[in-house]
């Protein structure tokens, strides 16, 4: 890991963060009711659990000298989509009526089975629509904005183990033969950037067990947090040089 000392701390922090909005989440909602959601989904309801990410991107950019007041992160951040009216994203960057930067912060923990091809479905839809959208005018007069992804999965023994395909008809793709539901998540990013639905996409692993420490794993270099940070950095530094 070679994220300036600082940074590394404040993305330890956010997956802190995440792990205690959850939990905080899920006794407020079993003390209220007397029970509980069925699996996960009483911390799932809740959202906020990603929230150190979005400010931690956020303090990021404005350190790189984008102006604060052009960062939207929880008000006006719809944008038109072609198939759809709106989407509301989870971090903007827009000044002067130009469309510089979209971000979407995403987690999974438990039900891999059940989420993971609806992750894969709105991954790929976010990405069509917002393009589709640019290609029609929608952002004019932007260039193309920069599109970021992140993905927080819970690294358990479920999401690592090895999962069976079905194929009663054609063969699936190599890469996907006995790939866990972490691998399959890096197989998807790592495909989302190459043909450029994304510009950037981190992909970060954690336990609950370990939740006070903040550690993670990221799984591929190509998909590190630093790749993300630098990206929209350089992104975002370039369109201001450029309008100034």
């Amino acid at each position: 890991m070679s994220l300036q000392p600082y940074w590394q701390d404040r993305l330890s922090e956010a997956i802190q963060h995440f792990w205690n909005t959850r939990q905080k989440q899920a006794d407020r909602q079993g003390s209220r009711t007397g029970a509980r959601d069925s699996g996960s989904r009483t911390a799932v309801t809740g959202g906020k659990q990603l929230d150190g990410f979005v400010e931690l991107l956020r303090d990021f950019l404005v350190e790189a000298g984008v102006d604060h007041t052009s960062i939207y992160t929880s008000k006006r951040v719809e944008l038109p989509g072609w198939y759809r009216a709106e989407k509301k994203w989870d971090l903007l960057i827009a000044r002067d009526k130009s469309l510089i930067a979209v971000m979407e912060f995403k987690s999974q923990v438990g039900s891999f089975g059940n989420n993971f091809n609806n992750r894969t479905e709105e991954a790929l839809g976010n990405a069509t629509d917002l393009w589709a959208a640019f290609r029609e005018g929608a952002f004019t007069p932007s260039l193309r904005p920069w599109l970021g992804y992140v993905m927080v999965l819970e690294e358990t023994k479920k999401s690592l183990t090895p999962v069976g395909v079905q194929e009663p008809h054609f063969k699936v793709f190599e890469e996907f033969r006995g790939a866990s539901y972490a691998k399959r998540y890096e197989v998807l990013l790592t495909k989302l950037i190459r043909e450029r639905l994304y510009d950037s996409a981190a992909l970060i692993l954690t336990n609950q067990q370990m939740a006070h420490t903040g550690l993670y794993i990221e799984p591929s270099s190509e998909l590190s947090f630093e790749n993300l940070l630098l990206s929209l950095k350089a992104r975002a530094v370039a369109i201001r040089e450029v309008s100034s």
